[in-house]
């Protein structure tokens, strides 16, 4: 790690006496400076070993942890047997790892859904089978024993009997845009995170899942168009169009229930979990014994989660334990429930912050196991023989790190240097892929053993640190600030490579501002930004309040005024950055997405002519043009919070817009929908007020694909361009 280190500051260093290549704005949109991550590996039951598919995506060995050696090839296109793909796309191991699901010809769904063709294969057999031949599958999962596999398609459920090459449906009321059965509907995948909701039993007797019944959710629909990308041809002369089932804060969001079937009778049984009649079920999870499931609940504020222990036979099931909180309930807290034989782990920031507690099978509360004012942000297993526990946490706000806990230590920084420290363990935490990056580093990707001991080098991206050393990019600099309401706030700085501290410079403040979000963070990022800044310009970047990081009471600050706070805190930041002797301060501008342009709406409207210029992309507008689960958890209903909604509306505050305003969005953005942008430019429109607007096709919130992200950044630079300098 030493000799990295050295080596990335000589190359900085080194830059600054030669002659450098001018920082281009298609290299960063194509992520020549990203760096290498690690290979996506699936790691082995028996701490050992782990597999892994070549980069041609035609090939899965299994290798060696410590050495990093090839074992065995398991799988390989050029001899399987009855194989007729080319490649494939991903792939997954049945629990006794002896078959494989490999699936091809993927089709997206939403954010993290899709269909496509899936195959089973036999390990010992080298021979590949389709898994169905009547459409596309979705979310296709291994029983445990290996010898089925459920699937949806088209809203139902599947099963595939691998011994007799059946295929028996589950369910039949499936139904597009009313009954939806072991996935998630729109609003359930995008705000709470997940794109499957079967779990089998550990017995592979049961199949437990959650159906959806959307069918009074109001549908939403947008254009679909013949050209550029993605492409339908088939609507080429005649626009098609994308309907889909997306409920609005304060409407109808869909009735969940939980359904067990039971393999060997084929009866189904609906469960009556104590859930309220608007309530979510965000989670079901398998418990160790064959018979239990783990149901959460959410209420429709929600700020109270349950944790109920189902017996998925009978029906009967009690309350292992429940949360509250006064603003809301963290979604992550979701992905940090982790069952083991005899105890389970649940987060909580029921003391201020983000941390994992171990409670006994019966739900009492044992310990706390991570460390004290500190965010917890991922965690990451437990060694079950020694009971040590693994998680990644805040070190301070901008910086993560690799926490221990064991009962002898408690709990220990296993990652002491400032930066961004990450881990991906071995199921039995023998090993863990260590990934570290800062400000002026790339990632450097190491193999480590549970104590923290370095085996090997991974990935050091030695071509990223040339890269960047042959070119003129400037670096980020970390400050504090004094938001004058009391609060500190962190932020970074990137001066433009040639900076002469005797002239000024308009300026641009980055951000995204949205709850429990981070931008400020001591990791290695190469972005547009960089290039605005050697053009001519400072960029700052602040995290306000209401971001994460730094506690639940920085972050709740926001609830129920969504907008309010953070336009106070980024006004401050072009206050701070205007007494800065090298910024023009008459020229400063403003730029987000997403929520990020939503905040710079709010900036350019409220801000009282703080900012000269501003890029809002792929805004929302109104709250109450959002979706339930995200604008409630923040904001409440429309009925329980109506000034909240109403000041926290940019088109209610169009009349005051000062500055120049572009406004960008996707056509079939079906998350921030394009009606947002429509509504406030009739708003605009009526106020009387001039400004520009960009369009992107058939493109949805990333605006990603074709050219569209070099076109977006260049559009955005020459907007900067002409109205700040």
């Amino acid at each position: 790690m030493k000799k990295i280190l050295v080596g990335v500051l000589l190359t900085f260093v080194t830059t600054l006496f030669s002659v450098a290549t001018p920082l281009d704005l298609r290299d960063i949109t194509e992520n020549v400076y990203r760096g290498k991550g690690t290979e996506v590996i699936t790691p082995s039951h028996d701490g050992v070993h782990y597999y892994v598919a070549n980069d041609d995506m035609t090939k899965i060995d299994k290798c060696e942890y410590k050495s990093g050696k090839v074992v065995a090839t398991i799988f390989d296109i050029a001899t399987a047997r009855e194989c007729n793909i080319k490649s494939f796309e991903g792939y997954a191991l049945s629990e006794d790892e002896t078959r494989l699901l490999i699936y091809t010809n993927s089709e997206p769904i939403y954010r993290h859904s899709f269909r496509a063709d899936y195959y089973t294969f036999e390990i010992k057999r080298n021979l590949l089978k389709p898994l169905s031949t009547n459409g596309k599958q979705q979310a296709a999962l291994y029983s445990p024993n290996g010898r089925m596999v459920a699937f949806v398609r088209d809203n139902n459920i599947y099963i595939k009997k691998l011994d007799y090459g059946t295929e028996i449906a589950v369910t039949k009321d499936g139904e597009n845009n009313k009954v939806i059965n072991g996935v998630p509907d729109w609003v359930y995948e995008e705000e709470f995170g997940f794109s499957s909701a079967m779990q089998w039993s550990s017995d592979s007797e049961l199949l437990s899942f959650i159906r959806f019944d959307e069918a009074a959710v109001k549908e939403f629909a947008f254009t679909l168009y013949g050209s550029y990308a993605p492409e339908y041809p088939d609507y080429e002369l005649y626009p098609g169009e994308m309907r889909y089932k997306y409920p609005v804060a304060g409407e109808v969001n869909s009735q969940v229930k939980v359904v067990t079937y039971t393999v060997e009778t084929r009866a189904l049984k609906q469960h009556n979990i104590p859930v309220e009649a608007d309530g979510y079920i965000p989670r079901i999870f398998a418990m160790p014994e064959a018979d239990q499931l783990a149901v959460v609940t959410l209420n429709r504020n929600q700020n109270h989660i349950s944790l109920y222990k189902l017996n998925a036979r009978s029906g009967v099931s009690r309350l292992l334990l429940e949360d509250e909180d006064r603003a809301w309930i963290d979604q992550s807290v979701l992905d940090m429930i982790h069952f083991y034989p005899e105890f389970f782990v649940f987060a909580s920031d029921r003391d201020g912050w983000m941390r994992l507690y171990q409670y006994n099978n019966n739900g009492v509360l044992q310990r706390a196991i991570s460390p004290e004012n500190q965010d917890v942000t991922a965690y990451l297993g437990c060694n079950l023989s020694t009971r040590t526990f693994y998680c990644q946490a805040t070190s301070g706000a901008i910086n993560r790190a690799i926490y221990r806990y064991d009962n002898k230590k408690g709990c220990v920084n296993m990652t002491p240097t400032e930066g961004f420290h990450s881990a991906l363990f071995n199921p039995t935490c023998s090993y863990y892929i260590h990934g570290y990056s800062s400000a002026t580093i790339p990632p450097v990707y190491t193999l480590r053993t549970a104590d923290g001991k370095e085996i090997r080098t991974i990935e050091d991206n030695q071509e990223v640190v040339d890269a960047v050393a042959a070119t003129d990019m400037p670096a980020r600099e970390f400050f504090t600030m004094d938001n004058g309401c009391g609060y500190m706030l962190n932020g970074f700085m990137v001066k433009p490579h040639d900076f002469d501290n005797q002239k000024q410079y308009p300026a641009v403040l980055v951000q995204y501002s949205g709850p429990g979000s981070q931008e400020v963070l001591n990791n290695w990022e190469v972005d547009w930004y960089h290039y605005l800044a050697n053009q001519g310009f400072i960029v700052l970047c602040v995290d306000g309040r209401g971001t994460g990081g730094r506690g639940k009471e920085f972050e709740s600050i926001v609830y129920q005024n969504l907008g309010r706070y953070e336009t106070e805190d980024q006004v401050a930041v072009a206050r701070y950055a205007a007494t800065l002797p090298y910024v023009d301060g008459d020229n400063i501008g403003i730029w987000g997405w997403s929520f990020g342009g939503y905040e710079t709406l709010m900036a350019m409207t409220t801000g009282r002519g703080t900012f000269r210029a501003g890029v809002a992309i792929a805004p929302v507008t109104d709250w109450r043009y959002y979706d339930t689960i995200y604008a409630e958890r923040y904001m409440r209903t429309p009925n329980e919070n109506p000034e909240g909604y109403k000041y926290g509306a940019p088109l209610n505050h169009a009349d005051k817009l000062q500055g120049d305003l572009l406004i960008v969005t996707g056509s079939a953005d079906d998350n921030v929908h394009m009606s947002n942008t429509m509504e406030m430019v009739s708003a605009l429109i009526e106020a009387d007020k001039q400004f520009d607007m960009m369009i992107y096709p058939n493109q949805n919130h990333s605006i990603r694909g074709a050219n569209s992200r070099y076109h977006i950044y260049t559009l955005v630079c020459n907007f900067y361009k002409e109205k700040l300098q």
